[in-house]
């Protein structure tokens, strides 16, 4: 199908959809209104999107990435039909319905963004990943402690971290991240990855913060990192891990 973006009317058509959605659970999805004259148009050049499953962040982000390549639209991230748009086509996967056929919806940004609040834009289901590809498409890998988990969570690693864009942003301190809670032989996080404790996400950006008083965060390396990193971290070391830079 043609790739496009939902207009005011179709915006507020799908934010009339979520709000019944939370008291009627089985309520069907409007997807009527991806292709309605009067709730969608076009986006950019004539792109062709497939509808498909995808398992995780990572794959969702890498695919939209490649189709909103070839729009010819050079700022496709602050466009809030767009997104608004994807999400009512990925919806099943995005709030994927219970056997019951009741769906647990999450906070509204989860759905259609708020590009004014970078905060709440990152718990967009797809946009705050692709955020954090885009922002890593040299090398989006190393973001994988941020990306592997399924498109309906948003697990502590991604809390702590992408609501903060100085530290989301920066090469070194996401691939530290992943080189501390993402196990890349199971392709998702390690057990022990979350919560308030010694070594965790959490813990990680307190760290950081109290590091961003002294140095430029930015000027530092992964290799520089590992170095003042406190003990209580060296339990998500990699064994044999070598850090050159």
């Amino acid at each position: 199908m043609k790739l496009k973006k939902l207009t005011p009317d179709g915006i507020a058509r799908f934010a009339e959809y979520l709000d019944l959605l939370q008291n009627e659970p089985t309520r069907l999805v409007p997807t009527h209104l991806l292709n309605d004259a009067g709730c969608s148009e076009d986006f950019g050049n004539a792109t062709e999107i497939q509808k498909k499953d995808f398992g995780s962040r990572y794959a969702a982000s890498e695919y939209l990435d490649d189709v909103l390549s070839k729009t010819g639209v050079a700022d496709v991230v602050s466009d809030v039909g767009l997104w608004a748009w994807l999400t009512l086509l990925y919806f099943d996967e995005l709030c994927p319905p219970k056997k019951s056929g009741e769906r647990e919806l999450r906070e509204r940004p989860a759905y259609i963004p708020e590009p004014q609040n970078f905060q709440r834009y990152y718990r967009h289901l797809l946009l705050g990943p692709f955020l954090i590809y885009r922002a890593h498409r040299d090398a989006p890998k190393r973001a994988m402690a941020l990306l592997c988990k399924p498109l309906p969570i948003i697990d502590d690693i991604v809390a702590q971290l992408a609501s903060r864009q100085e530290f989301v942003s920066n090469p070194a301190v996401v691939e530290l991240a992943t080189n501390l809670y993402f196990d890349p032989e199971v392709g998702t996080t390690k057990k022990g990855a979350g919560g308030k404790g010694g070594g965790s996400p959490r813990r990680l950006a307190d760290i950081l913060w109290q590091f961003d008083v002294t140095w430029d965060l930015y000027a530092m390396s992964l290799k520089e990192f590992w170095a003042v990193l406190p003990q209580e971290f060296e339990k998500f070391r990699p064994a044999g891990l070598k850090v050159s830079s």
